[in-house]
């Protein structure tokens, strides 16, 4: 009868335990998907920055 009570006892302080837990993570990982969609630039796939994907000279004008 005494064991029983304990295993039921430590079960529900697991479970609690164990929801607080993924409840944490998934806040925590919304916190961190905000904050990672204003810093991220979807153009720069290769992680170089904006040097490839602007042109340093301007166009010439072949139609003048």
């Amino acid at each position: 009868m005494n064991n029983k009570i304990m295993f039921v006892i430590g079960c529900v302080i697991f479970v609690v335990y164990v929801y607080f837990l993924l409840k944490i993570i998934r806040k925590q990982h919304k916190i961190q998907r905000k904050e990672n969609m204003s810093s991220y630039d979807s153009n720069d796939l290769d992680g170089m920055g904006n040097q490839g994907r602007f042109p340093d000279k301007k166009p010439k004008n072949r139609a003048v």
